[in-house]
């Protein structure tokens, strides 16, 4: 392909296979050999599955998958598999675990299992009365949701309850159903999306509206996963340790600022544990996020406090909308053998261990800040990827890893001198 014929406008690019997409990419963008062998290579993902999982595939990319162990888990141990690239991160979940592990480690909760799906209604004249009409149907809205997933209903889920919203937009009233669906072991995108796309002319037809989204809602906050966990005095260094978390924490719950990195640290934990079990990682955290902003004003998803003993006593609480079944949980083997090992048979199970990782990784980056600081532990374990980065290969990333760390400066050009001098 020479420079003037190059175009992104790719006639049937999606009827071509991977290794022909990837040929194309390759001329397109002046890939060399050995980059165009790294990509086809698709690990242990069958490539026909990869093609079948998202549009225009031509690559796989590895995320490493870590293991947190010394988790204990309403009396139960587990381990934790966290995908993730970000060093310190699982590291940090097995130090919080260890350090509550003989206090009695995580009890966790949940609320429900309930999903919203969202009708939105506009050019609605009469809205107060628009809403009460619908809300006077709710039993032929219950059996419109219900057809639409029979299955769903059979295992004990399907339609829970009906609400109306009146939301004051700029371009007028809106008139905005909620259904709460109750979707088991699935994430329940595709079951209350087909629900409020059944009901949605129904709606239109009662309040003489305009129908427009008719869609679910990531704010889950009728499916909030709880964790708490108790760590003494003792097992985290004293009373002076205790009270820097908490001053940590209360800079978290009053400046949105902090509270952004907070809950990026809380979401480090989540996030690797919903990717690694086949979740969708962006409706999590969009949920988590706005839980965070519930009362107005961005704030911290975690609570910490002292007991009547003088220890310290951290709880989360969190939307986690996360299934067994559907989707890349199902289809990916690698998602399939993650949740194995962590041998969560319930959505539910899921759920509320998720939360106990993410109240585990604020416990350990609170700790690290109020203590020796971020980066001591951070950047001792992110050395090892600066070596690498220098060149550094075997028994060197650990030689040149240990040296950045002793002389407190871990730099990439550091890094390659001392991996010279290591060569002679």
């Amino acid at each position: 392909m020479t420079t003037e014929a190059k175009t992104s406008r790719v006639s049937g690019f999606h009827k071509k296979t991977p290794r022909e997409r990837l040929d194309f990419v390759a001329d397109f963008a002046g890939l060399d050999g050995d980059t165009v062998a790294h990509l086809a290579d698709m690990g242990n993902l069958d490539p026909h599955l990869a093609d079948h999982l998202i549009e225009n595939v031509i690559a796989t990319m590895s995320i490493p998958v870590g293991i947190a162990t010394n988790m204990r888990v309403d009396g139960a141990d587990v381990l934790i598999p966290m995908a993730t690239e970000e060093s310190s991160v699982v590291a940090a979940v097995c130090n919080a675990a260890r350090q509550c592990y003989d206090s009695g480690g995580f009890t966790t909760s949940m609320s429900d299992a309930a999903m919203i799906a969202q009708v939105q209604l506009v050019g609605v004249s009469d809205p107060h009365h628009a809403r009460l009409r619908i809300l006077e149907r709710r039993d032929e809205i219950k059996a419109i949701c219900d057809a639409c997933d029979p299955v769903l209903v059979r295992l004990g889920g399907g339609f829970r309850d009906v609400e109306v919203r009146i939301v004051d937009a700029p371009g007028g009233a809106m008139v905005v159903t909620h259904l709460i669906v109750d979707t088991r072991d699935a994430m329940g995108a595709n079951a209350v999306n087909s629900m409020a796309e059944a009901l949605a002319p129904h709606a239109a037809a009662w309040t003489g509206g305009r129908v427009y989204l008719r869609i679910l809602s990531n704010y889950a906050d009728r499916r909030l996963a709880r964790a708490r966990a108790t760590w003494t005095c003792d097992a985290i260094g004293g009373p002076e340790v205790r009270d820097g978390i908490v001053s940590a924490y209360h800079f978290a719950a009053a400046d949105p600022y902090r509270a952004a990195t907070h809950n990026k640290g809380i979401m480090n934990g989540i996030s690797a544990v919903v990717l690694a079990t086949g979740n969708d990682t962006r409706a999590v955290e969009a949920g988590a996020h706005a839980y965070a902003a519930r009362d107005g004003r961005y704030s911290s998803l975690t609570r910490w406090e002292v007991t009547a003993d003088g220890d310290l006593a951290g709880s989360i609480e969190v939307p986690m909308a996360v299934g067994l079944i559907g989707g890349a949980t199902k289809l990916h083997p690698t998602a399939r053998a993650n949740l194995k090992i962590l041998g969560a048979t319930t959505a539910d199970r899921l759920a509320r261990i998720i939360a106990a990782v993410g109240l585990a990784q604020n416990f350990s980056a609170l700790k690290a800040l109020a203590t020796t600081g971020i980066q001591k532990g951070h950047m001792a374990l992110h050395a090892r990827n600066i070596a690498m980065m220098a060149g550094a290969a075997g028994a060197e990333v650990d030689a040149v890893a240990r040296i950045l760390v002793e002389r407190g400066t871990v730099r990439v050009d550091v890094a390659e001198a001392e991996l010279k001098r290591l060569r002679g």
